[in-house]
């Protein structure tokens, strides 16, 4: 005999519907915000130079790194008018993806 399965409120856009939710879906990892004040990295490669000191005050638009990965420097700017709280790179590091570089704080 087929077993029942308990029927669940999933809610999109404020709809409500019944439904039965699989194993992978219950299991997923849910979804969290990023935080805006800390800038990891998109690609894995090599940190080739740092740009910006700890408690310096940085403007929108300012190139904080450099991060060479397949062969391209990327420029990592600054999102944000803010400050540098703590750098957790240093040249020539080989850093993986989704690696925390830089802490920033928004200025007020």
């Amino acid at each position: 005999m087929a077993e029942e399965k308990e029927l669940k409120n999933l809610i999109i856009q404020g709809a409500v519907y019944k439904t039965t939710f699989t194993k992978k879906f219950e299991n997923r990892v849910n979804y969290e915000t990023p935080n805006e004040n800390m800038l990891y990295s998109f690609i894995p490669g090599t940190i080739i130079d740092i740009y910006v000191k700890t408690r310096e005050k940085v403007k929108e638009g300012e190139t904080l790194l450099l991060l060479e990965a397949m062969k391209m420097q990327n420029q990592v700017r600054m999102p944000f008018d803010g400050e540098i709280v703590k750098i957790h790179v240093k040249k020539d590091e080989v850093i993986p993806n989704r690696h925390l570089m830089i802490e920033i704080k928004k200025s007020k």
